[in-house]
C-alpha cells in the first residue's frame, strides 16, 4: 500500500499514530478533527512541526482529492466526512489496517463484545511465556501504527479488534482470527444486532488458505455467515461437539489427547473459562506448548478493572469492573461475583432493554445502587426483582453500598453502561471506586 497523498480523520491517539507513520513515509498528511481541546491542539502542534497540515475545530473536508484516507475508530460509518471521503479518496481504509499493512509480523486478532482484553492480554502472556516477542495492541494498549514507528517487528502482533475498528477494513487478515461471542454492544452506533454481527465477521472477510478462525460452537449460524474462503475453521464451548471444550475447570481437545487445567486460576469459571478456550485454541494454532500455557494461565494477572479485587473494609469485598460497558458484561459480572452482591450499576446505556439482567438480579444481588444517565431507566426495568436506588454520584452509591454492606458480602461496580456522562472514562471511573473504597478504610483505622 503506498500513497502520495492522505487524509486522516480524526487526530486521537489512532489518527495521530497514522499521521506520523505516514509523515516518515515522506507522504503530504493532512489531519482534520472537529474538536480543539488543550490535548488536541498539543497533538495537533506537534504533527504540524513533523510536516502534517493540520485542521482542528474543522466543518468539513478540505478541498482535494487524496490517495488514501485513514479513519480513526470514533469516526462512526455514517459520518458526513468519511461519506465524503469515499467519493474523493482511492481508497479507505481504518488506522488498524495502517498499521498491519507495514508490518512484518505474525497476527492474532480477537474480537467479540465482551472479555476481548482478557483474552488479548492471556494469548500475549502465553505466546512470550513460549520465548516469542508478542505485543498487545489495538483496541487495547497502543495503536498498530505506533509499534510500527517503533521499528520493533515483534514476532506476534495480539490485537483487539473493536467493531468500529473493523467497519473500514478492507484487505486486514490476521494469521488467526477469533470472535469470542457476539451480544448487544454498542448498538447506539451500529442500529441492531445484524448489522453489528455483520461487522463483527469482517475480521474474517480477507482471510484465506492458511489461516485459522475461531468461532464459538453456539450459535451455529455464525459459521454459515462465515464463508468457506480456505480457512481452517476451528470451534469453542462448553459442548462436546467444540473442538475446544471448557467443562469441569479444564479445557480439553481431540477427544483425550489435549488438555490444560484452568483450575484455581481467574478462569476457572463459566464466563471466562469458555473465553479461555477460545484463547488455547488460539494458542495452540500458534504452536504453544499445553504445559506453557497451563503455566501462563496459572500465573496470570487480569488487567485493571476488569474483575479488580481491591480489598476488603470493615469485612466487605470490594470489587472494580468498571470496564464491563453493557449489559451481557454486567451479567456475566454478577454471576461471577462470589457470594451475594451489592451492584453499582448505571450511566450511558448503549441498549435500550436491560430486561436481560433481571433474572441474575434478582438470584444474586442484594440491591442495585444507581448513578448517572440513566439510573431512572435502569430503575424503571429492575424494579420488581431487585431493590434499587438512585445515588447522587458513585461516592454516595460506594458509601451506601458499604454502609449497608455485611459480612461476608461484595459491593460490585460493574456498570452496564458508558462512563462518559460522569468520568474521562471507564478507566477514570474505576480509579475514582478505588480511592473512594481507599478512603472508606482510612475512615477505618
Amino acid at each position: 500500500m503506498s500513497c502520495d497523498s492522505a487524509l486522516v480523520l480524526g487526530c486521537g491517539e489512532s489518527g495521530s499514530a497514522a499521521a506520523e507513520l505516514l509523515l516518515r513515509e515522506n507522504r503530504n498528511v493532512t489531519i482534520i478533527d472537529g474538536g480543539s481541546e488543550p490535548a488536541l491542539s498539543e497533538r495537533a502542534s506537534r504533527l504540524a512541526s513533523m510536516g502534517a497540515r493540520v485542521m482542528t475545530g474543522a466543518t468539513d473536508l478540505p478541498d482535494g482529492e487524496f490517495d488514501l484516507c485513514v479513519v480513526s475508530p470514533g469516526i462512526r460509518s455514517d459520518n458526513a466526512w468519511l461519506k465524503k471521503a469515499r467519493g474523493r479518496t482511492g481508497k479507505v481504509i481504518s488506522e488498524l489496517e495502517l498499521g498491519w499493512s507495514r508490518c512484518r509480523s505474525r497476527t492474532l486478532a480477537v474480537t467479540g463484545s465482551n472479555g476481548k482484553s482478557t483474552v488479548v492480554k492471556f494469548c500475549r502472556d502465553a505466546l512470550r511465556a513460549a520465548g516469542d516477542d508478542a505485543v498487545m495492541c489495538g483496541n487495547c494498549g497502543p495503536a498498530i501504527s505506533r509499534i510500527c514507528l517503533e521499528d520493533r517487528d515483534p514476532q506476534w502482533l495480539v490485537i483487539e479488534v473493536s467493531s468500529f475498528q473493523l467497519e473500514t477494513v478492507v484487505d486486514f487478515r490476521p494469521d488467526i482470527g477469533v470472535l469470542l461471542n457476539i451480544l448487544p454492544n454498542h448498538l447506539d452506533r451500529h442500529g441492531g444486532m445484524a448489522d453489528y454481527t455483520r461487522i463483527k465477521m469482517r475480521l474474517f472477510g480477507a482471510m484465506d488458505r492458511g489461516n485459522i478462525g475461531l468461532l464459538p460452537a453456539d450459535p451455529a449460524e455464525l459459521r454459515g455467515m462465515a464463508g468457506s474462503q480456505g480457512i481452517e475453521w476451528l470451534t469453542f464451548g462448553r459442548g462436546k461437539g467444540a473442538d475446544y471444550v471448557f467443562n469441569d475447570g479444564e479445557v480439553s481437545w481431540d477427544g483425550e489427547g489435549g488438555k490444560v487445567s484452568l483450575r484455581n486460576t481467574v478462569f476457572d469459571n463459566a464466563v471466562l473459562g469458555v473465553n479461555a478456550a477460545a484463547a488455547i485454541g488460539a494458542l495452540c494454532a500458534a504452536g504453544v506448548q499445553p504445559a506453557t500455557i497451563a503455566s501462563a494461565a496459572s500465573s496470570f494477572e487480569p488487567l485493571e478493572h476488569r474483575m479488580s479485587d481491591i480489598g476488603m473494609v470493615g469485612g466487605v469485598r470490594f470489587i472494580d469492573d468498571s470496564k464491563a460497558t453493557n449489559i451481557a458484561a454486567l451479567c456475566a459480572a454478577v454471576r461471577t461475583a462470589s457470594g451475594q452482591v451489592r451492584l453499582i450499576a448505571g450511566g450511558m446505556l448503549k441498549e435500550k432493554d436491560a430486561t436481560s439482567a433481571k433474572e441474575v438480579l434478582a438470584t444474586k444481588a442484594l440491591k442495585v445502587y444507581l448513578i448517572g444517565r440513566d439510573a431512572e431507566a435502569l430503575k424503571r426495568q429492575w424494579d420488581g426483582s431487585v431493590p434499587c436506588k438512585i445515588c447522587v454520584d458513585l461516592r454516595n452509591a460506594t458509601e451506601s453500598a458499604w454502609r449497608e454492606g455485611g459480612q461476608g458480602e461484595t459491593v460490585l461496580l460493574s456498570p452496564g453502561c458508558a462512563s462518559f456522562d460522569q468520568f474521562r472514562n471507564f478507566e477514570d471511573r474505576g480509579v475514582s471506586f478505588r480511592n473512594i473504597v481507599n478512603s472508606l478504610r482510612s475512615n477505618q483505622q
